[in-house]
């Protein structure tokens, strides 16, 4: 399999809000050593095709200014990573949180940075928000997908402001209701393995 590397840089561009543009840090390799120890059917309601919309929403809402897009990109493949089944599962997140952990290595972040995307991954389900906004923006790219399970995102129970407009909440809900495939580039790949 080849791997895929991309600038560690999240951001380039004038530090506007309107001219950043997110580069992609995830590979195919990460991608595959994920895949490995997944336990639910890969295109259930929370796999891959759940995960490259968080994904979507993530760069989206990476825009906005102080919200480090690596960490909601890597916050896309761990953050239900952990589950073992499609329903309740209270400590899928910290579960999520450890599989990161031990593939720390392929996580081009920070130590600081990691420590955010751990904290995003066990809380995601548990905090209704969090101090830091990019830990806010990773709680909002999996909660604007709850389309794909009948449940039109509720403002008040979003964190940041890119989020909480009514444009982002109906743009998301219509990808998550339409969107029941794996896209031909998820995660911004270029390439991706048949299924």
């Amino acid at each position: 399999m080849s791997v895929l590397r991309w600038p560690i840089d999240p951001v380039v561009g004038t530090g506007s809000a309107n001219k950043r543009e997110i580069l992609n840090i995830i590979t195919l390799e990460l991608i595959a050593l994920v895949k490995e120890q997944y336990n639910l059917p890969w295109l259930g309601t929370h796999g891959i095709v759940h995960w490259s919309r968080v994904y979507d929403n993530g760069i989206k809402l990476a825009k906005q200014e102080d919200v480090n897009g690596r960490i909601v990109q890597l916050f896309s493949i761990f953050h239900d990573a952990g589950r073992t089944n499609e329903h309740w599962d209270r400590n899928h997140g910290k579960r999520g949180a450890d599989l990161a952990r031990e593939l720390r290595k392929y996580c081009a972040l920070d130590d600081s940075e990691f420590d955010l995307l751990t904290i995003a991954c066990e809380l995601h389900t548990q905090a209704r928000t969090h101090d830091n906004l990019t830990v806010q923006a990773c709680f909002d790219t999996d909660r604007l997908d709850l389309g794909r399970v009948g449940t039109v995102p509720d403002p008040d129970r979003l964190c940041t402001p890119l989020a909480m407009d009514p444009k982002t909440i109906d743009w998301a809900y219509r990808k998550s209701i339409v969107d029941d495939k794996l896209p031909a580039t998820p995660f911004g790949l270029k390439k991706y393995w048949n299924e």
